[in-house]
């Protein structure tokens, strides 16, 4: 045994930029200071989600010497783990969890940046099952999320539905996805353009041969609503949080013979490093657990353990497929656009769009060609792109050909590059790291279930609920791909 160490104008409309209420580990904020920081939620807003601006002050108290379960990523996956692991604990402070979350002000966190959908319309029957089980979480959120003398939750969650036009060429795979989403119990229907005119009377139906509409279960809410719900039941029920970066690992090495002679690494984790924001100070926290939730950055956490940086034909070689990926969301007005009965409708083009509150405003967005991903060094949008996006807004729904852009933001998918699905589980040679990361864009709507399921892992040895093994590490070792096809 051997011991070592690894070392354009971002929009601003309707999102919330900064961190709520700020709490020091375990400290709970009472009601009217949590009144108070509602006040600053208007000013807030107007900040941009790239900038360093923030109304509240910084948590710089370094976190606790020792730790259970370390989670590395303090966005609504990593909540919702640290959620979870709490509420499976068989006595009080019997898990001692430990969310370390590099942006203060969550300004750049994915969870806060994104769409904010959820739709049960996968191709997948693990994913199908996931915002079933999520969106179940979701209706009955103050059973799980509600704190003694805090305001209930409101996730100002739209039950509009989601609604997916396909063409002539796409036509068969959609048919085959409501197959089994039906299967999976699922509550979808499939419209010909003549149902569909007269269910969108502002739709132009050219070129869609089929629609699938989701009945229940989909829409929209808030993110951040859901992301600070977690973190505020999470904190009540013991949970410390940290405002730091992991910067590396110390950990022990067993080196064993395989029976052709190789020799083989297997690695345990004793210590996270963490960097306290502005500073030279760090805390080595020793834990026994360490949960990679880091979004679009969990590749380069990866590699802090020397995953993917072996000899290329070993598992040691392989990495963790996940990389940021930039998609911007652009808010427009259009005062005799579709009404308040419309769904986040997903156009055959990859074009998106759904309502932003009233007053007849939308948002909508599309993901680029793969020769065509923008730089991913910041947050700036390239507001030339909604040119390509236009064109189809407008043909689609011919009201939008008088539109006005409002603003417009850019947040990053923590993007698995092998098959746009989730990683989920440990890794082989570092058995004590486990992976929940890589969803491509649907990691917000999937966080209630995936928590869960990461907590069934970690703390009973298996999934319970729901068997997300084909989710695990082993399919990109094997270079088996679980293809999802409805990745918007």
């Amino acid at each position: 045994t051997s011991s070592g160490a690894c070392p354009g104008v971002v929009g601003r409309s309707y999102r919330h930029s900064a961190l709520r209420p700020n709490r020091n580990n375990n400290t709970f904020l009472n009601t009217d200071l949590e009144n108070q920081f509602k006040a600053f939620r208007e000013k807030a807003a107007d900040a941009m989600p790239g900038s360093d601006w923030t109304p509240f002050e910084k948590n710089s108290s370094l976190p606790p010497e020792r730790a259970d379960i370390v989670i590395v990523g303090g966005g609504v996956v990593g909540w919702s783990i640290a959620y979870w692991l709490k509420q499976k604990e068989m006595i009080r402070d019997g898990v001692r969890v430990l969310v370390v979350e590099r942006d203060p002000t969550y300004s750049q966190a994915s969870t806060v940046l994104s769409a904010g959908g959820i739709r049960q319309q996968f191709s997948l029957p693990e994913n199908i099952h996931l915002s079933m089980a999520s969106a179940d979480f979701m209706r009955n959120i103050n059973e799980h999320l509600s704190v003694l003398n805090d305001d209930p939750v409101d996730l100002q969650f739209n039950h509009s539905g989601y609604l997916f036009l396909a063409s002539e060429k796409v036509a068969h795979i959609m048919e085959e996805n409501y197959s089994t989403q039906r299967y999976a119990g699922a509550k979808v229907s499939l419209l010909s353009p003549t149902q569909l005119k007269e269910k969108c009377p502002w739709i132009n139906t050219d070129g869609v041969v089929l629609a699938s509409y989701g009945l229940e279960n989909e829409g929209w809410f808030d993110p951040w609503m859901l992301l600070n719900a977690f973190r505020r039941k999470a904190i009540s029920m013991g949970v410390y949080q940290c405002f730091g970066e992991v910067t590396g690992f110390s950990y022990t090495t067993n080196t064993m013979t395989t029976a052709e002679g190789d020799k083989v690494d297997f690695r345990r984790i004793k210590y996270a490093n963490v960097q306290m924001p502005n500073s030279l100070e760090y805390q080595p926290v020793e834990c026994a657990i360490v949960v990679n939730a880091a979004g679009a950055l969990s590749g380069k956490v990866a590699e802090m353990m020397g995953i993917g940086l072996g000899p290329k034909d070993t598992i040691s070689g392989i990495p963790l497929p996940v990389e940021p990926r930039k998609r911007f969301i652009y808010v427009v007005h259009c005062p005799n656009g579709p009404g308040l009965d419309t769904p986040f409708l997903v156009d055959y083009s990859g074009v998106y769009f759904r309502r932003e509150g009233l007053g007849g405003n939308y948002i909508a967005g599309m993901s680029p060609e793969e020769e065509e991903e923008p730089e991913t060094n910041n947050l700036e949008v390239d507001h030339q792109f909604f040119q390509n996006i236009w064109p189809h807004l407008a043909h689609r729904v011919p009201a939008f050909e008088c539109l006005k852009v409002k603003s417009a933001w850019a947040g990053f998918y923590d993007y698995n590059t092998f098959d746009q699905n989730g990683i989920v589980g440990m890794h082989p040679l570092v058995n004590n790291m486990f992976f929940a990361t890589g969803f491509s864009g649907h990691g917000l709507q999937h966080s209630p279930a995936i928590g869960r399921a990461m907590a069934e892992l970690i703390l009973d040895g298996g999934f319970k609920t729901l068997d997300l093994s084909a989710f695990s590490f082993k399919r990109i070792m094997t270079k088996e791909p679980i293809l999802e096809r409805n990745i918007v």
